[in-house]
């Protein structure tokens, strides 16, 4: 009768252990969608081809996509004879200062890693090859006049050597190896190069290796990469324009045709080859790796003035045209569409270069449209030739000066014969304000 009473657990209550499990259900769902939410996405950037100046730009700004990205990682796919030393050192100076893990895969199947390759592979977090690549042969070579010469000073080669000795040890690699890659021009297969400890894994796809460095720590990160999504680095237009013009063929053909062309204008003057060897010149001195912002700032300094010349000459456009494609050239060379220093999405560049360009194409238009009128203008008669042969009437005797009506003015008029006043006559001339006239026949 007296007895406490409890509430009951029915359809009016909540039970008690109600909220932990709704928590411990909430983590529960949250720790099974995980790896779909965490799956994150690796970078992967190719260099195809000869090191060239344009190499160390591409590798720079797929680092900055891709911090910018949060990806896991970024994967270096390498399938090149070699090239410069220079852009190779700087290169390795990116991945190593990138808190990005950097991974260096010799890929397809059939690629080449060699010399500048090899050291690139060196200076890699980890490094891997699929089957049937090959790495090495990475003594440092000069052009002679018979071609490519082995580069024998023991200066250059010992610097060399020091450098792919360094990132190996950083990387605990063989340095040994790393040393006869230079001195012997050592070749490895990607089985040999595992076995020797230059490489850590041999695998034939780039979803395999994905797979198989899950888990790995680089960086002091442990890579997430199972089931990562691959993307794809596409170099700007800028980045695409400059691997063009850095091709060591094409650059070096770029300096000699424009050398030549510049002679050639010089001693030719008028013909307007002087001025394709100047932009010629300045293409091929950027391919050979000069400061690219200042060649398009001259690119487009040159253009406005070319532009400038032609509308103040009494050329047929060719001024025009080079000014034109000095400027648009500069503008898709210049800073803000892909430098390393602007660490700016993709769609802020294709907004840089349209901004760029705009101008460059509505001075283009009218350039264009004034041209079109100076050379209509030039194609229409004068209004002393249209004067010519059209009739007037004398008012009074013309011997030889007299004065006539013509389109309802009154003018003065000379003849070399008489004519009485009343008299149709014909215009023959014009010598300033005054009319030459005869009587029409």
């Amino acid at each position: 009768m007296g007895g406490s009473s409890r509430p009951a657990s029915g359809a009016g209550g909540v039970h008690p252990r109600a909220p932990i499990l709704f928590i411990a259900a909430i983590l529960l769902i949250l720790s099974l969608s995980a790896p779909a939410l965490g799956a994150g996405s690796v970078m992967v950037v190719a260099l195809d081809g000869a090191i060239t100046p344009a190499s160390d730009k591409i590798v720079a700004e797929a680092i900055l996509q891709a911090e910018s990205m949060g990806c896991e990682a970024l994967v270096i796919t390498l399938d090149t004879p070699g090239g410069g030393l220079t852009e190779t050192k700087e290169i390795a100076g990116l991945m190593e200062r990138t808190s990005l893990p950097v991974i260096g895969y010799v890929y397809p199947a059939g690629a080449t890693a060699w010399s500048a390759g090899t050291i690139i592979l060196l200076a890699s977090d980890i490094a891997a090859m699929v089957p049937g690549t090959i790495i090495g042969s990475a003594q440092p070579v000069q052009i002679g006049p018979m071609g490519t010469e082995p580069v024998n000073d023991s200066k250059v080669i010992n610097a060399v050597v020091a450098l792919a000795e360094e990132k190996a040890r950083i990387n605990g690699r063989n340095v040994t190896a790393a040393r006869e890659f230079v001195l012997t021009n050592l070749n490895l297969n990607a089985e040999d190069a595992l076995e020797f400890g230059v490489i850590e894994f041999v695998s034939p796809s780039l979803e395999a290796l994905l797979e198989e460095v899950d888990g790995v720590v680089a960086k002091n990160r442990t890579l997430a990469t199972s089931g990562a999504e691959i993307v794809r680095f596409q170099p700007s237009l800028r980045l695409q324009i400059l691997s063009i013009l850095s091709d060591p063929l094409l650059a070096g053909l770029l300096l000699i045709i424009g050398l030549y062309a510049l002679i050639f204008g010089l001693s030719n003057p008028g013909m307007g080859a002087e001025l394709v060897g100047v932009i010629v010149l300045a293409l091929g001195l950027i391919g050979l790796g000069f400061s690219v912002n200042i060649g398009a700032v001259f690119l487009i300094i040159l253009g406005i003035v070319l532009l400038l010349v032609e509308l103040n000459s009494a050329g047929f456009g060719l001024l025009g045209a080079a000014g034109l494609a000095c400027m648009i050239i500069g503008s898709v060379l210049l800073v803000p569409i892909g430098s390393p220093e602007w660490s700016t999405p993709a769609d802020y560049k294709m907004d840089a270069l349209i901004t760029l360009l705009v101008p460059s194409i509505v001075m283009g238009l009218f350039f264009v449209f004034a041209i079109y009128k100076v050379a209509e203008a030039r194609r229409r008669p004068t209004y002393s030739a249209r004067m010519e042969k059209e009739v007037a009437e004398a008012l009074d005797r013309i011997d030889p000066r007299g004065h006539v009506m013509y389109n309802g003015e009154y003018w003065v008029a000379v003849s070399e014969e008489p004519i009485e006043a009343g008299e149709t006559v014909e215009v023959v001339g014009k010598e300033r304000m005054v009319l030459k006239v005869r009587r029409k026949g």
